[in-house]
């Protein structure tokens, strides 16, 4: 699993043609499936909205993190500043 990590975001790059392929076979598999169109377009419904909802899930999750990391950075700026501040003083002098 540690091959899969790397700072250039390619990791990020794998799991989006994972998502895109798996859409894709479900799609086809779907398609290609012996049913009539109603039950088919009630199962590409279906699979859409689960997606759909999926993709709200982590967009609101990526949003949460996104909120955290700037709040965590905010007070890691107010903590440095209150560091550097008699040292600041110290070279007005």
């Amino acid at each position: 699993m540690e091959n899969t990590r790397s700072s250039d975001g390619t990791t990020g790059t794998a799991v989006t043609f994972l998502l895109i392929g798996l859409g894709v076979g479900a799609a086809l598999g779907l398609l290609l499936a012996p049913k009539t169109g109603r039950q088919l377009r009630k199962d590409l419904r279906r699979s859409y909205d689960d997606a759909l909802e999926t993709a709200t899930d982590w967009t609101e999750e990526a949003k949460e993190r996104l909120e955290d990391v700037v709040e965590k950075s905010g007070d890691f700026a107010d903590e440095l500043r209150a560091k550097a501040k008699p040292l600041s003083d110290l070279l007005r002098r």
